[in-house]
């Protein structure tokens, strides 16, 4: 298997397995923050078993030894556990993946203010196009009972978070971060248990709780490899899957209905990511 095909499958799985996401979060029955704290508990001590028993000696201490960018990573890829939950129990899941979709577009954007790279007209004509489709989302929250802008201001929040880690992680091409993701969920999942009782909903519901974290172990850790092998474009157009399959899991699930305005929002957003980045890739051949 050569580099791009392992590249392509390693993200196409993390896509995958991070797709039901938002279906735990609806499926668990218990306060926003302590689903937070499972999430982040659970998928960090997976990564940290998979980081101890396949990774080389040193590859800790070489992940936590990279200044202030590694710790940029881990501080914003701490933060997006509990505002991820806090952002689907507050709006729809639609509105959720759609917003999520135009990460690319902040990662640009802090590429261009924090490492000095240029911004395509492109690029701009796609900022313009991804920023129409979250207006009319925001305007959609405002009709739809299950949507909200809290919600959606969550979103951004987060949207922009792994965009600026991911900013930062670029700085370390040569250093595995994946073993600084378990500091980052458990760390985060320390942080928020002061504030919750996170024991009580977990003997009936044990086995969401440990799934939800292992998907999510898995698919950080995909998603962490994979983007390494092939280009950004190629990147971005298979996270657009996430946008299609996470609210059609869950509204096979359990019934939730995106509502008119998220569709249409969502489809101007990933229409403007699609074409761009098909653009993108036929002027790389």
């Amino acid at each position: 298997m050569n580099a791009h095909l392992k590249g392509l499958l390693l993200t196409t799985l993390g896509v995958l397995f991070v797709v039901p996401d938002s279906l735990f979060v609806r499926l668990i029955e218990a306060e926003p923050l302590v689903v937070a704290f499972w999430r982040g508990i659970t998928a960090g001590v997976f990564i940290l078993v998979g980081v101890l028993a396949f990774m080389p000696r040193g590859s800790t201490r070489a992940a936590l030894s990279t200044g202030w960018p590694g710790v940029i990573y881990i501080v914003l890829m701490g933060s997006t556990a509990p505002g991820f939950v806090l952002a689907v129990t507050q709006t729809s899941v639609a509105n959720v993946v759609f917003i999520f979709a135009s990460m690319p577009v902040f990662a640009a954007l802090f590429g261009k203010v924090f490492l000095g790279e240029g911004i395509s007209k492109r690029m701009v004509l796609t900022m313009l196009g991804v920023f129409a489709g979250l207006a009319i989302i925001a305007y959609g929250s405002g009709e739809n009972e299950i949507a909200s802008w809290k919600g959606d201001i969550w979103a951004v929040i987060v949207c922009a978070s792994y965009a600026g880690a991911l900013t930062a992680v670029r700085q370390l091409k040569d250093v595995s971060m994946i073993p600084a993701i378990p500091v980052a969920y458990i760390g985060a999942g320390l942080v928020v248990l002061p504030f919750v009782s996170p024991w009580v909903p977990v003997a009936a519901q044990w086995h969401l709780f440990a799934l939800h974290g292992a998907f999510i172990a898995v698919a950080t850790c995909f998603l962490t490899l994979g983007p390494r092998y092939i280009s950004s474009a190629e990147v971005s157009l298979l996270i657009l899957l996430e946008s299609v399959l996470a609210p059609l899991l869950v509204w096979a699930v359990v019934g939730e209905d995106p509502g008119r305005w998220a569709i249409v929002g969502g489809a101007v957003v990933i229409g403007a990511l699609v074409v761009s980045n098909m653009v993108a890739l036929r002027r790389r051949r």
